[in-house]
């Protein structure tokens, strides 16, 4: 064998040697990845991206279920719940985790498309989801449900500690469907059957008293602003002096609708002051030159569920001396909600921020005091009574 073949044959048993032990290697390094990367990579300038909680808890919970349960464990939904799990362990309840229908079914509810109903408006209150007010003509006012109705049950399932969101689900569906509504009224329990039918639910109009314009805005959706500015093209022509501003029962929506409206009132200032600890403190500011209706006497009516997006408007109307604010508290939620598109489409809804009003004053939990307090009960509405509106065109 020459020198030549001899250092080949060398160098061919070397390289097998070395592939050998790098194979070795490997296996040992990656059944201990956890160890070896949360003691190695930081000082490769890496962060450490891999997880060191446990959990093979859940795993013994999910298998414990199957193999002991008196009936079938579905996965996908065990898995679902899960999710949901984690999301509410944060304690927050505008943090949670949608799967793709729920997803759906919210986006939908953004825009108002809410497809076939029975026409109630309701939230939490005292504990318990409340009937707010019915809208006109439709299934559920016909029928003689009244503001103040305690949902108790939707087809004999009790809901009554359900969150709103999800009795609205059991509420909707397929136009001309039927539905069971049961509710508490002065502790006596009252059942309606409901034929579901399109319900017509725009995020603004108006209405006119004398020279007074009332905007309603039912919720912040990304046409919002253009229904309200081309509302306002009809001032000069009908001479209007005065604009009330109706929040009442709007519970929020999109951040740059509300920016939007308040850009008629406020030109190029600070709206809205955002500050999380995890992304930088972000200022959002009105409009340049859309102002129309800077020097308008302007009334807000809020109540109860005035939220959000809502109270970041009569916050910086407020706080800019635009309007007087007549009612009642508004709800306090001064937190802002991103939503996050995940697998499958699901989609995790988290609270990544705080929002502030422009002189920077909080009002998550305390909510926004009118300038003139003045209450309306579930009789003045099932009445057809409005004394905030009242005092507000007397004013």
């Amino acid at each position: 064998m020459t020198k030549r073949a001899e250092e080949r044959k060398v160098s061919l048993g070397g390289a097998i040697i070395i592939s050998f032990a790098t194979l070795v290697f490997g296996v040992f390094v990656g059944i201990n990845w956890n160890s070896f990367s949360a003691t190695f990579l930081p000082y490769l300038g890496f962060k450490n991206s891999s997880s060191s909680n446990d959990w093979s808890s859940l795993d013994e919970v999910y298998n414990t279920l199957v193999s002991k349960y008196d009936g079938t464990v579905d996965f996908s939904t065990a898995l679902d719940g899960a999710k949901k799990g984690i999301a509410a362990s944060v304690g927050d309840v505008y943090t949670s985790y949608m799967n793709s229908a729920e997803a759906s079914d919210f986006n939908k509810s953004l825009h108002g498309d809410v497809g076939s109903g029975v026409g109630i408006v309701f939230g939490k209150r005292d504990d318990y989801v409340r009937i707010v007010r019915t809208l006109p003509d439709n299934p559920a006012s016909r029928a003689g449900i009244l503001a103040g109705d305690i949902i108790y049950k939707v087809d004999d399932k009790e809901v009554w500690q359900e969150e709103p969101n999800d009795i609205a689900t059991l509420l909707r569906g397929e136009k001309g469907s039927k539905v069971k509504v049961a509710v508490i009224r002065d502790g006596e329990e009252k059942t309606f059957e409901l034929t579901r039918e399109e319900i017509n639910n725009v995020s603004a109009y108006v209405d006119y008293k004398d020279k007074t314009a009332i905007i309603h805005v039912t919720r912040f959706d990304t046409d919002t602003g253009k229904i309200v500015r081309d509302i306002t093209k009809e001032f000069t022509e009908k001479g209007i002096n005065k604009v009330i501003l109706d929040l009442r029962d709007n519970g929020g929506g999109y951040v740059s609708a509300a920016k939007e409206l308040l850009s008629l009132w406020i030109d190029s200032e600070a709206v809205l002051l955002q500050k999380s600890a995890r992304l930088p403190d972000e200022t959002t500011y009105a409009n340049h030159g859309q102002a129309v209706l800077s020097d308008m006497k302007t009334i807000v009516l809020t109540n109860g569920s005035t939220a959000s997006a809502s109270e970041i408007v009569a916050g910086a109307l407020k706080d800019y001396n635009k309007a007087t604010l007549v009612g009642e508290k508004t709800y306090g939620k001064g937190v802002v909600q991103s939503l996050i598109n995940l697998s499958g489409g699901a989609v995790l809804k988290v609270t990544t921020a705080h929002w502030y009003t422009p002189q920077g004053n909080s009002i998550n939990t305390t909510g926004i005091t009118p300038d003139k307090e003045v209450t309306r009960s579930y009789e003045d509405i099932n009445k057809g009574k409005d004394p905030q509106l009242d005092a507000a065109l007397s004013m």
